[in-house]
């Protein structure tokens, strides 16, 4: 199975799901379509250099709908 995968960068929480319902609303069901996954930033006490800004990482099953999401959010 061939799928793309979509990185978001600096993305919280609120604003991933928002994001989440906006592709549902487009008719595409999570599980079949696509599907996502946030990561919540990483801080790292000792040494800054391993922190990581938060994410959210969405994974597209069909080439067409990566691209529509491409556009309109990257």
């Amino acid at each position: 199975m061939i799928f793309t995968s979509v990185r978001m960068e600096g993305y919280n929480a609120a604003e991933t799901m928002h994001l989440v319902q906006e592709v549902r609303a487009w008719g595409l069901v999570q599980g079949v379509d696509f599907d996502f996954a946030y990561h919540p930033p990483l801080y790292h006490e000792r040494n800054p250099g391993y922190d990581r800004p938060s994410f959210a990482e969405f994974t597209f099953y069909t080439e067409r709908y990566a691209t529509m999401f491409k556009l309109k959010y990257l």
